[in-house]
């Protein structure tokens, strides 16, 4: 990521929009504005791939051969629209996934979803990449994810409905066809 061109381009736009960037609680501003690009879109510098890399850990499944479903709930992330670059928020993400002999550690999928989230995202589509990175990591076709979250370009702006929020779901093999499966998600 380039630093210094997000502190360059971020002084030109706040002359754009009529600041002065040399007055006192605006000096910092751009060197600011880079560092904190650099950490909430530091999912772009992975791919998929590289991220059920970084965060595939996993572990031998011991059950007794009866069929179950890791199922993680409310798991935290914010991204940014890459359509107006607002912040979508208040976004919790539920994980389900069926084991096929490994089982991935649980800290690992509240990485994984925030990793995926960081990034200029669209909500269905970060739904796919988690799913994506989730199979991946786990050798499991078998996942579910579901994304509920408020996105400001609905809530400040445009419409203003402050009360607004956006639910996907991303059902890849077994998740497709099985509700009993799609209802761990809730």
């Amino acid at each position: 990521m380039d630093k210094k061109a997000i502190e360059y381009h971020i002084r030109g736009l706040l002359e754009a929009i009529g600041e002065n960037p040399d007055r006192e609680g605006l000096k910092e501003t751009p060197k600011r504005v880079a560092g904190m690009f650099e950490e909430v879109f530091e999912g772009i510098s992975y791919s998929n791939h590289e991220i059920a890399e970084m965060f595939g850990k996993t572990f031998e499944e011991t059950s007794d051969g009866t069929q179950t479903a890791v199922v993680m709930k409310d798991i935290t992330v914010f991204s940014y629209c890459e359509h107006h670059m607002a912040l979508m928020y208040d976004m919790t993400v539920n994980v389900a996934y069926v084991p096929k002999g490994r089982v991935l550690g649980l800290s690992k999928i509240a990485r994984i979803c925030d990793m995926a989230s960081k990034r200029l995202q669209l909500q269905e589509r970060l739904g796919r990449d988690i799913a994506e990175i989730i199979s991946e990591a786990t050798g499991s076709e078998d996942v579910g994810v579901k994304i509920v979250g408020s996105h400001s370009c609905m809530t400040a702006r445009g419409i203003r409905n402050a009360s607004s929020k956006t639910e996907t779901r991303t059902y890849c093999g077994a998740f497709r066809e099985k509700r009993d499966l799609q209802e761990l998600l809730d």
